[in-house]
C-alpha cells in the first residue's frame, strides 16, 4: 500500500465516522489536497507514491508522519521521541515541518528526553514527568535548564523514600 493510498483511506475512514452518508474524499480531491500539504512540507511528490514505510530511513518515516499530520489535520497530534535515530538534517526538516503545522488549530505534545528538537519547536509549556507524574512546569527556559543540568536534580528534589 502506497503512502498515499493509505492516507486517502484514513482520511475516508475519519470523514465516514463523522458522517455515516459520507462518500469520502474525491480521488482528485485528495490529489490536490497531498500535492498542496507535500509542497507545503517541501516534500518530493515521489515520496507518496512509495510503499507504506518499506525501505524508509529513519528521517523518512518521521517525515512521514508529519505529512500524515498535514494531511489528517489532528486537533492535537502527540510526537513521542520523534527526535529519536535522526541525524541532525532529518531532525531540522522534521521539527520545521511540525512548526509548521502547530498553530491555533492544531496543537502538538512533543515528548523527548533531550532538549535539541527544542532548537527547532519552540515550546509554549514545558512539563517534567518523573515516576510517571508532572513534577515541574515551565517555558522554554526549564527545558534549557535540563540541558545545561541533566535530570539529577529532579530525582533529588522529587525521590520519595519509602
Amino acid at each position: 500500500m502506497t503512502l498515499a493510498n493509505f492516507l486517502r483511506l484514513a482520511i475516508n475512514s475519519r470523514m465516514k465516522a463523522e458522517d455515516s452518508g459520507s462518500k469520502g474524499i474525491s480521488v482528485s480531491d485528495f490529489r490536490k489536497l497531498m500535492r498542496a500539504k507535500m509542497e507545503y512540507l517541501q516534500m518530493d511528490s515521489s515520496f507518496a507514491g512509495r510503499y507504506l514505510n518499506e525501505g524508509f530511513s529513519g528521517g523518512e518515516k518521521k517525515r512521514a508522519e508529519v505529512l500524515q499530520m498535514a494531511v489528517l489535520a489532528p486537533k492535537i497530534a502527540i510526537l513521542d521521541e520523534t527526535d529519536s535515530g535522526l541525524d541532525i538534517d532529518a531532525l531540522r526538516v522534521v521539527a520545521e515541518g511540525v512548526s509548521k503545522l502547530t498553530g491555533p488549530d492544531m496543537g502538538a505534545l512533543v515528548i523527548t528526553h533531550y532538549q535539541r528538537i527544542l532548537n527547532y519547536i519552540q515550546p509554549d509549556v514545558v512539563h517534567v514527568m518523573f515516576n510517571g507524574r508532572i513534577v515541574e512546569n515551565g517555558g522554554a527556559d526549564l527545558a534549557l535548564k535540563l540541558e545545561e543540568m541533566g535530570y539529577d536534580w529532579v530525582r533529588e528534589r522529587f525521590s520519595v523514600t519509602e
